[in-house]
């Protein structure tokens, strides 16, 4: 008869992972103080020697559905400055506290991080399912993610996403929308100011927009590519007001850059909405801050964001899976929009 097989301790996984004790505790635990890749070193030394803690036995069985991870790729400065995301992850927070469940968040630089974080999230088993935001074309994360076979919910049109589950607006009839709004008003020379040329959601604006302008027989090549951040949406509208035939209605991407492009009109001696007619998108608080007030194309950011974290739910538990459009984002005329100055 063999002799029992010696127990294997909290103190071995620390001793066989090159960490203290303390160490493993917080990265069982999910708590801050260890980093990724130390936290993925001891779940690995953990599965090798067959090591479960009593109280996460569960979750090294089985994948926690507790956590949902949300990266994106954005400076912490202008995230917290962005009207979107702030609603948009409150959103997620209300459906997640009807749960008793967490969202996960992580700020990266570019996909190639993103996707690597997710990697070690799954891996070590610390999320139950992803929220995926601002697909790029042939987006390198739909393979990689794909492969690992992480429960994700995409944040984008269905075109985009891959075949993952999406939640989406009709961003297209929006922006003709805003584009025919702009010439019943008597406007011929309509500029957009849209967000990085990469990302998706702006290659389905811009194209909508050169669409509606032809349809009318308009120039649509009035479109500048930029940031979200206010000082890119300034300089946008700094080049197009300086040109000679400049717009006399410019159309945003989001509430930051409408309100610097009010601040550069102010600066260059315009009057809004005689001179320059200004059309913001997402329709947050800051629309209303400005004198005088934007117009929008406004839409329900957080209902936006609960939607999305149901979805993810639906496809965590298999009840669900498929795509879902959520309201278009309408106008909402204010005192920044009106005919041009004859």
């Amino acid at each position: 008869m063999n002799p029992a097989s010696p127990r294997i301790t909290i103190n071995d996984v620390a001793a066989r992972a090159g960490v203290s004790k303390g160490a493993v505790s917080m990265a069982f635990n999910n708590r801050p103080g260890v980093s990724q890749a130390t936290r993925q070193r001891i779940f690995d030394v953990a599965r090798e020697l067959g090591w479960t803690p009593h109280q996460t036995a569960r979750s090294l069985s089985s994948r926690r559905v507790d956590i949902v991870g949300l990266a994106i790729c954005r400076p912490a400065r202008l995230l917290g400055l962005e009207p979107f995301y702030m609603e948009f992850i409150s959103g997620i927070e209300s459906v997640l506290a009807e749960r008793s469940c967490s969202l996960l968040l992580r700020l990266v630089r570019d996909l190639r991080e993103e996707i690597t974080l997710y990697e070690g999230w799954w891996r070590g088993k610390m999320i139950g399912g992803a929220i995926l935001v601002d697909f790029h074309d042939d987006d390198p994360r739909v393979p990689a993610l794909r492969a690992m076979g992480l429960p994700a919910v995409a944040v984008g049109h269905p075109s985009l996403t891959g075949g993952f589950p999406s939640v989406w607006t009709d961003d297209a009839t929006a922006v003709a929308e805003a584009v025919r709004y702009l010439a019943a008003l008597g406007h011929r020379r309509i500029a957009r100011v849209g967000g990085p040329a990469g990302l998706g959601h702006s290659g389905i604006r811009g194209a909508a927009f050169g669409t509606a302008m032809a349809e009318l027989g308009l120039d649509g090549r009035r479109q500048v590519a930029t940031g979200f951040a206010g000082e890119d949406g300034a300089r946008a509208t700094r080049g197009l007001l300086l040109t000679p035939d400049r717009p006399t209605a410019i159309v945003y991407d989001n509430d930051i850059m409408a309100v610097a492009g009010a601040a550069v009109a102010a600066e260059m001696g315009l009057t809004v909405p005689d001179d320059v007619s200004l059309l913001a998108w997402d329709d947050s608080q800051l629309c209303r801050l400005t004198h005088p007030p934007l117009s929008a194309m406004s839409h329900d950011v957080h209902h936006f964001g609960g939607e999305v974290a149901r979805a993810l739910f639906g496809v965590i538990d298999g009840s669900g899976g498929e795509s879902l459009q959520v309201p278009t984002p309408s106008l909402t005329p204010r005192g920044s929009t009106g005919p041009p100055r004859r």
